[in-house]
């Protein structure tokens, strides 16, 4: 059954859950401790539920354009909102009090390496994510629509 397409499912993490929550009642991600580094709120849609998915993300921002990494602590599986990103591209990203939509698609090459590099220097413990698990971690490029 497909849930309502407005519909939020907040998260089976109770991390998850409490740091959505705080985000929602203040307005702004600026409430969420990244460890003294900024996090912005990504909403998906569920790939098999259909209903709307938040998740906190370190901020990695250029241009305008964000990457999300698919590091998931350095877990040997993919975060879930990646199989819901390859489902429906289109999210929405709240950076502070300011949110807007934006469309994703999973980087290689060139690409990967560029932003890759921006990644750790945003937020240098995806080094040590990468090199506890053996899969690549997955960079995905939200750019705005517009």
């Amino acid at each position: 059954m497909t849930a309502n397409a407005d519909e939020y499912a907040p998260s089976s993490s109770a991390f998850i859950r409490d740091e959505v929550d705080k985000v929602a009642e203040a307005g702004t991600t600026d409430v969420i401790d990244g460890g003294g580094l900024p996090v912005v709120l990504l909403t998906t849609r569920g790939a098999k539920s259909g209903s709307l998915r938040k998740a906190p993300v370190m901020r990695v921002e250029h241009d305008g354009r964000y990457v999300a990494v698919g590091s998931n602590s350095g877990s040997p599986k993919h975060p879930v909102w990646y199989y819901n990103l390859k489902a429906d591209p289109k999210v929405t990203v709240q950076d502070g009090a300011h949110t807007a939509e934006y469309v994703a698609r999973e980087l290689d090459g060139v690409e990967y390496d560029e932003w890759w590099n921006r990644s750790v220097a945003a937020f240098p413990t995806y080094a040590d994510y990468q090199a506890m698990t053996t899969r690549k971690l997955p960079l995905f490029l939200l750019e705005p629509i517009t």
